[in-house]
């Protein structure tokens, strides 16, 4: 017996050995089988790649381009479509030094041009000549320095008092087709486009300027006939073309944004990896705004260096700098928003670092919930509905966030911040709550041991 088990041992170890064997043959036949069909895919799979990836870079980057064209076009439309946003642009130049030294320089200029001292003067009654040779005398040996000195010294209290701020407020709000005169050409003459040149008529401040004369003792201005001074407020050769180009912005004021966000929306849900490609599509948007904010600067620069000799740079730096401050604003706004949205983006992600910054966060919150449970505080039935529907809470909040931003009339880059600061308070009160509810601990039968 014990030799035929020794004769047997061999051969059932052989066959033991046949069959793992075969089996070790069966699993490298399917390894290769998979690697192969691995190898298939993978090679398969870079064209579908590239071609998805290819397609949302150039959705995302033609959004990006049309960015800050959506910017000037939503400007341009709602700074003429909104009588009470261009009163509100414009209302700062009536307090501006420059405009108001410009305002002055152009009606004393128009008085002048119209007041013939000599012949004023003989006309002036015997009586009143010792009067206004005295008024005049005192202000220097040149009679027609003597004047302009004097009635510059007029206009520049007139426009330097209250009385020009309201003219300048209500002629503004009475014409507020300005805004649209000077991009279009179109208007009903109070602001003109002739030769390249845009102008305000400042009619109502001669008229303050000629009774403070009279009022001072000059009694001849109160013979000046009816003025109509007007103050350059923009000047270029190539208004023309400017011209056209706004009025095509201005048909897109609604549509250009809208179509710049849903480009970069489709960018994103075409891409392969949605949340990195979330981060650069939002990280390139504040770009393409920061670009546009470095264009309106250099723009300035080559403006007023463009201007006639003629032209105040101080008061058309001004209106350049009062007319385009919203329109600043607004690039400051989206890049605020893009670098909000980048950082939300890497902070939700699975990258080390933002699953560090997530552990700290969370570790902060637990311990602040562990000293309010020692101290007594309880959520009660609260703790578990938060932490059944975190979910659903934190969306809404986010859609919420969302909400009054798009309902907020006109977002800034501060608005932006608090509204994410709101946000991350909010979705710590929600850590904070939520707790999961408490397993009861089994009770033993009744009529069993313990």
């Amino acid at each position: 017996m014990a030799d035929d088990a020794a004769r047997a041992g061999p051969s059932e170890l052989e066959r033991l050995r046949a069959r793992v064997a075969v089996l070790e043959a069966e699993r490298a036949e399917h390894a290769a089988r998979a690697e192969n069909a691995e190898r298939a895919l993978r090679a398969a799979r870079p064209p579908r790649h590239r071609l998805r990836s290819l397609a949302a870079a150039l959705l995302i980057v033609l959004g990006c381009v049309l960015a800050p064209l959506s910017l000037v076009a939503a400007w341009s439309a709602d700074l003429v479509g909104d009588t009470d946003r261009y009163v509100d642009t414009v209302a700062p130049l009536a307090k501006d030094r420059d405009v108001q030294n410009a305002a002055a320089d152009a009606v004393t200029g128009a008085v002048m041009h119209h007041l013939d001292l000599p012949a004023l003067l003989q006309s002036v009654a015997p009586g009143d000549r010792p009067l206004v040779t005295e008024a005049l005398g005192r202000l220097g040996p040149s009679l027609e320095s003597a004047v302009r000195s004097f009635v510059h010294d007029k206009a520049r209290a007139v426009v330097a008092s209250d009385a020009f701020e309201r003219i300048w407020t209500e002629a503004n709000r009475r014409i507020h087709g300005a805004v649209d005169e000077a991009l279009t050409g179109g208007g009903d003459g109070t602001v003109t486009l002739d030769d390249d040149t845009v102008s305000v008529d400042l009619g109502p401040v001669v008229e303050q300027v000629k009774r403070r004369l009279v009022d001072s003792g000059l009694t001849v201005a109160g013979r000046i006939p009816e003025l109509h001074a007007r103050l350059t407020v923009v000047e270029s050769e190539d208004i023309g073309k400017i011209r056209t180009y706004v009025r095509l912005l201005r048909l897109a004021g609604f549509w250009l944004p809208v179509l710049a966000v849903l480009l970069i929306a489709a960018g994103v849900l075409l891409a392969a990896h949605r949340r990195r490609t979330l981060i650069n599509a939002a990280l390139c948007l504040a770009f393409a705004a920061l670009v546009l904010g470095v264009a309106l600067t250099v723009f300035r620069g080559v403006y007023l260096d463009a201007l006639p000799s003629g032209v105040s740079r101080p008061a058309a730096g001004s209106v350049y700098d009062t007319l385009i401050r919203y329109l600043r604003a607004a690039v400051r706004t989206v890049m605020a928003l893009g670098v909000v949205i980048a950082i939300a983006a890497w902070l939700s992600g699975p990258g080390r670092w933002a699953g560090g910054a997530r552990q700290i966060w969370h570790s902060g919150i637990g311990a602040a919930r562990g000293t309010a449970d020692r101290l007594g505080l309880r959520t009660g039935p609260v703790g578990p509905f938060a932490h059944r529907f975190r979910t659903w809470i934190t969306w809404l909040l986010v859609a919420g966030a969302v909400l009054a931003y798009a309902l907020w009339p006109y977002p800034t880059g501060w608005v932006v911040v608090g509204l994410a600061l709101a946000l991350l308070f909010a979705l710590s009160l929600v850590d904070f709550l939520a707790e999961e509810a408490p397993h009861p601990h089994p009770h033993p039968r009744e009529g069993t041991a313990p």
